[in-house]
């Protein structure tokens, strides 16, 4: 049964990050081509993707795009958008730092490039009852969400450093075994796998609902705690077609992170809308206010952490090692940050801004 379900999800997780990695041969760059028409985006029902949450179910995208149609779709996982993205699918997704890098080293830079932060912290390692240490590892089996995603490379990075060996084929001293977040709950309820390195809700799901407790806050592993879950990621083309769109959909992002950040309370009643909205059911009220809990929402990239998470990626075997150099722009950021009167943010030395 465990086999099954890690070469099953696997096999998938696979084809989605060769295929979503894919160039797309760009020779010269785009030209203005003004406000577009539409704006496809991307996101997950995830805490960690909050600003997306709130941003659609009050308004604040649609708003600010005013003429531009937006039309939306959801993932489990950052492999999967990347697929989309790359495939001209969408134009832009809230996702995580390592399938943003990725897409952007396989194609020359020319996929996709990271123009905000979204949501720092809020992912963990759970595990069930009698696993209290690293040492009560070995002959485990571990889920995240999909193979490359940002938690399986924070997975996989954290076993090799607690001197595990793991493979992206199935099997080694610890089995990583991608899958989804909804039947990684079902499958750590009913005891078939013995835990997950997940993101908001679900960390707190499987506690609560599952009766999993915390064996690695990802933030202990980082300075001061800050560490990307969520960016904002455009592609390229889009970017250099269609500027001011992109500027309209960064002002309903920012508008939508500052109301996270001012009213935490509030946020459980719509993001549990706008998640009944998706999926035809809200998440308990103390599932989601601890998920909250969990989670800074900012604008800022944190551009200062990629190198290291791609040297991570690079060390676990799941990514490819690159230069990062032109990963963001966050010029356009910078001017909504102005315009509001707020902070800009750094490219970290890997971009425009």
């Amino acid at each position: 049964m465990k086999k099954l379900l890690g070469l099953g999800a696997l096999m998938l997780g696979t084809t989605l990050l060769s295929s979503g990695c894919a160039a797309t041969a760009t020779t010269e760059p785009a030209t203005d081509q003004g406000p577009a028409a539409e704006l496809r985006l991307g996101y997950f029902d995830n805490v960690t993707h909050a600003a997306a949450l709130i941003g659609l179910q009050d308004g604040f995208f649609e708003d600010a795009l005013g003429d531009t149609k937006l039309s939306t779709q959801i993932f489990n996982a950052g492999p999967a958008a990347v697929e989309a993205l790359s495939a001209g699918a969408i134009d832009a997704a809230y996702i995580g730092p390592s399938p943003a890098v990725n897409t952007f080293i396989q194609s020359g830079g020319q996929s996709a490039v990271i123009v905000a932060g979204a949501a720092s912290g809020g992912a963990a390692l759970v595990v069930r009852d009698g696993i209290d240490s690293p040492a009560d590892l070995a002959g485990t089996l571990l889920a995240t969400p999909q193979l490359g995603n940002t938690q399986d490379v924070a997975l996989r990075s954290w076993l090799g450093d607690e001197g595990y060996r793991t493979s992206t084929t199935g099997g080694g001293d610890v089995n990583v075994s991608p899958t989804e977040n909804p039947q990684t709950l079902t499958l750590f309820q009913s005891g078939k796998i013995d835990g997950a390195w997940l993101t908001e809700p679900w960390v707190s799901r499987l506690m609560l609902e599952g009766g999993a407790h915390v064996l690695v806050n990802e933030a202990s592993l980082w300075d001061n705690g800050d560490f990307p879950t969520t960016v904002l990621l455009v592609r390229k083309a889009f970017l250099e077609e269609h500027p001011d769109t992109v500027s309209a959909l960064l002002d309903g992002h920012v508008t939508a992170v500052d109301w996270l950040t001012d009213n935490r309370v509030d946020a459980v009643t719509i993001i549990n809308a706008k998640l009944t909205a998706d999926t035809g059911r809200a998440l308990p009220d103390d599932v989601l206010t601890r998920a909250l809990t969990e989670v800074k929402f900012t604008v800022d990239p944190l551009a200062s952490t990629f190198p290291i998470s791609l040297a991570k990626a690079v060390k676990a075997g799941i990514g490819k090692d690159g230069n990062l150099d032109g990963l963001f722009n966050v010029a356009l950021l910078n001017d909504v940050l102005a315009k509001n009167a707020e902070e800009p943010v750094s490219a970290g030395g890997l971009g425009t801004e």
